[in-house]
């Protein structure tokens, strides 16, 4: 029997990991740069922390969780989102009784049970972070400004941003009013009913191409948001103007998941196609109190990194060529190779990215072992070599040799 990973997961060998991990690192990096920590999170949480922080309205709740019973009878949930663990950590732990806003980032794989297709997995990665505790315009656009450095670190440029406001509980129970009106007008099958009634908001979220054109005329929540709300955005834009980001207002976004409000936006990439949400977020205010936290409001985004090394693919960013070793090592002969070995250490801990054919291979076999690795360089290391301390440093690319000391050769060697 010839087994298979399971139907939807998207696994990372060489060399297409190699780009995987630089997307991670990408999007992680700016986040460190402006004070956020890692939290490590369970990737499996209590169900209840999904249905009353995620909200039972959504697809992801309804449809898409992977839920079982556990060996003592609990209800254990695969986490589909990040950011109702990390509240349940940071409650639990008592985060949110000390310096605020807390500020941490996470990363790991998430699941979903829903139809594979390209850019959409059962199992699919990403990189988050969390500000809680100040509701701030300022953290709002800090927040977006992170995501956006994440992907322009990457070389990415054809994306754009997607910025709305949920507006606060006034803002909402204002347009509920008349956007329920509306809705009641429409022609709707009993289970998107079902789903209305839970969060009518739901049904801009909604694909199908009758009910996008049912809702064509629907009311904005944008039009209704209150002084407060209203300012908060401005001042949103404010500061995003402050820093360059360009953005287009889209106030048809609600997002897929329930504890939204105020602030949201979505990063989107115009090569591809259905699946083109880079990554998006927003601010939610009633989430930790929903988990039994404080009444504290708080920001984050997800962004995937399957999509973004999707999106660099599509745009023809080689993510791999820092990956490859700096140097490639071919000793012959087991005095040789006694000698490579701390050679070679030595190297490493310089800071250079060192291969060597291991194996006993004959020299045209190990040069072919050299070609293969996209090593820059490459030396041939025999007794001659050991006694005189020099050695030819060959070029990969040029195929133009050097005489070197070994002793010498340091990680600035190759560049």
């Amino acid at each position: 029997m010839k087994f298979q990973a399971p139907k939807g997961v998207s696994e990372y060998f060489p060399e297409r990991s190699i780009a995987f991990e630089k997307v991670r690192r990408e999007l992680i990096s700016p986040a460190k740069l402006a004070g956020y920590k890692l939290l490590e999170l369970p990737v499996f949480e209590d169900t209840e922390v999904f249905t009353r922080g995620v909200g039972e309205s959504t697809d992801v709740v309804s449809k898409e969780m992977y839920t079982f019973e556990d060996r003592g009878g609990r209800s254990i949930t695969l986490r589909p989102e990040g950011t109702a663990g990390v509240m349940r950590a940071v409650i639990e732990h008592g985060l949110d009784r000390g310096q605020l806003p807390v500020k941490v980032w996470y990363s790991g794989p998430f699941f979903r049970a829903e139809r594979p297709q390209a850019g959409r997995y059962r199992q699919f990665y990403q990189v988050g972070i969390e500000a809680i505790g100040l509701d701030d315009p300022a953290i709002d656009a800090e927040v977006i400004a992170i995501a956006e450095a994440g992907y322009r670190n990457l070389g990415l440029t054809k994306f754009r941003l997607d910025i709305t406001s949920l507006g606060d509980s006034a803002s909402r129970a204002a347009h509920r009013e008349v956007l329920v009106k509306y809705i009641s007008k429409l022609d709707l099958d009993e289970a998107t009913r079902a789903r209305v009634e839970l969060n009518p908001l739901r049904l801009f979220d909604d694909k199908r191409e009758a009910v996008v054109k049912m809702m064509a005329g629907a009311p904005l929540l944008i039009d209704y948001l209150t002084p407060q709300s209203a300012s908060h955005f401005e001042k949103v834009k404010k500061y995003l103007d402050k820093l360059s980001i360009r953005y287009a207002i889209n106030p048809r976004m609600v997002r897929g998941l329930d504890y939204y409000t105020g602030t949201a936006f979505e990063f989107v990439h115009e090569l591809l196609g259905a699946q083109s949400g880079l990554g998006g977020g927003g601010r939610y205010d009633g989430l930790m109190e929903s988990l039994g936290g404080q009444n504290l409001s708080g920001i984050g985004f997800g962004l995937g990194i399957d999509r973004t090394l999707l999106a660099c693919e599509a745009e023809g960013i080689d993510l791999t060529s820092q990956s490859r070793p700096d140097l490639y090592v071919i000793p012959l002969g087991e005095e040789a190779k006694d000698f490579s070995i701390k050679f070679i250490d030595d190297l490493r801990k310089n800071g250079a990215i060192v291969d060597c054919a291991y194996g006993d291979r004959a020299l045209k076999g190990a040069m072919k072992g050299a070609d293969k690795s996209g090593a820059k360089f490459a030396i041939v290391i025999g007794d001659s070599e050991i006694s005189s301390g020099i050695g030819e440093l060959k070029n990969m690319e040029t195929g133009v040799t050097s005489s070197v000391t070994l002793s010498a050769i340091n990680a600035k060697s190759f560049n």
